[in-house]
């Protein structure tokens, strides 16, 4: 009688704000769209500090206008979070657990970005996804936030050229321009936790296409802004 095999589950535990991965069975998860309380709290700590490294991005930018910087602070902030929650769509529609959580480097360096004139990252946690890990699955729900930054930054660039006129607004949509483009290119370098590893894992090609196009749009929005 053949040997039954028992397929891998893969799970992402998470210590005190950070996370490892390990095997285990999957969870059931319903597919709607939904947020626990300690997500809501996480997510309202992360949201705190990037908009705090947006308002110290834009303490470079005189903005006679505060309703602009309003402006600014919102794409900037929508920018990461629209990555964060394309990815925990995706995985819960397909059943899986996942929720945004803080991670303890990843808040500090963005703590640190407020302060800092110089270095910048915008990374104070991610989205834990918990079931079943097939290689498949999990490259799509990896593609969806880099996707998500490819888009933003492509209609931004657009909206550059559509408001010669006005200084300011020109800036606000460069420079989130090239906020999503970085995110995407950072987010898909193909190593360690990153999801551009296990969008590798999936499919090279369409790795391939999307890290080009990251590198493209980053390259152009930055030498918009110098």
């Amino acid at each position: 009688m053949p040997r039954e095999e028992t397929p891998s589950m893969t799970v992402q535990k998470q210590k005190p704000y950070e996370y490892t991965i390990t095997y285990a069975s999957p969870k059931k998860a319903k597919k709607r769209l939904w947020f626990s309380s300690k997500e809501t709290s996480h997510l309202t700590i992360a949201a705190l500090l990037v908009i705090g490294v947006g308002l110290s991005i834009a303490g470079f930018q005189n903005f006679s206008d505060y309703s602009m910087l309003l402006v600014f602070i919102a794409v900037f902030a929508a920018s990461f979070f629209m990555h964060e929650m394309a990815h925990k769509i995706v995985a819960q529609r397909k059943g899986y657990w996942a929720e945004f959580r803080l991670t303890v480097m990843g808040a500090a360096l963005t703590l640190l970005s407020i302060i800092s004139p110089f270095f910048k990252i915008i990374s104070p946690g991610a989205v834990m996804v918990s079931g079943y890990a097939d290689t498949k699955n999990m490259g799509k729900i990896s593609i969806a936030g880099p996707t998500t930054n490819i888009t933003l930054s492509a209609i931004f660039l657009v909206a550059t050229f559509l408001v010669p006129q006005n200084p300011s607004m020109a800036w606000v949509f460069v420079v989130c321009a090239a906020l999503n483009a970085w995110i995407s290119l950072f987010n898909l370098i193909p190593f360690g936790v990153f999801d551009g590893y296990k969008v590798f894992l999936w499919n090279k090609t369409v790795w391939g296409l999307f890290f080009a196009v990251s590198v493209v749009l980053t390259a152009i929005s930055y030498m918009l802004i110098y």
